[in-house]
């Protein structure tokens, strides 16, 4: 059944986009994009897959995503960035591919397989407040992942942001050793013809 455009729901809205895109696209073009493209079949989109979240759209060096689960967003986030670190390591400062990244869970409006509405607008605000190779979450996030999650998070305050009426309280996960032990395997998607043979082995 298609969805009404009216359709509201409670969801995890994770953005991320990559810090000095415009740089990055003006020294290489062709490069700059090839690696993007490789990030995201190699890591992000396995990841994905394995946290039962969906692309929602792509926007140039960004990525709209939701996750049915704010724990899976959150552990989602955090791997990604310990793993871009890895596949940093051989590559020049100057062209390293880093994201920033911001996590929220609002009510959205459903269009079709589009998102919308002010969850989405603060996701992107906080994704806009991370560091480089960060994660900032907003403080209704911070509450349902602390005790699920051994991670450590640091207050950045009260934050005025563009678009949102009130102060946004905004937590940041703290990239520590806690953090790394939550990563795990690389799992690539596998294709539907590698899925029907193994119903079949």
């Amino acid at each position: 059944m298609e969805q009404r455009i009216d359709e509201r729901r409670l969801t995890t809205i994770v953005t991320a986009d990559v810090v000095g895109f415009a740089r990055l696209m003006s020294d290489d073009e062709a490069g700059t994009l090839t690696a993007l493209k490789a990030h995201r079949k190699e890591l992000i989109e396995p990841k994905i897959s394995q946290y039962n979240g969906r692309t929602v759209k792509l926007m140039g060096d960004g990525e709209l995503m939701e996750f049915g689960s704010v724990v899976d967003a959150v552990h989602f986030a955090v791997e990604v960035q310990y793993a871009m670190r890895h596949r940093n390591i051989a590559i020049p400062e100057n062209r390293q591919i880093v994201y920033r990244i911001g996590t929220n869970i609002g009510d959205i409006i459903v269009d079709g397989a589009d998102i919308y509405g002010e969850g989405v607008n603060l996701a992107a605000r906080l994704e806009g407040l991370a560091e480089p190779g960060g994660i900032c979450v907003a403080r209704s996030v911070f509450n349902q992942v602390k005790g699920k999650l051994d991670l450590n998070f640091e207050h950045l305050g009260d934050k005025t942001v563009k678009n949102i009426p009130e102060p946004v309280s905004v937590y940041q996960v703290v990239m520590d050793a806690k953090a790394e032990r939550l990563i795990t395997e690389l799992r690539p998607i596998a294709s539907p013809r590698s899925a029907r043979q193994m119903l079949t082995v």
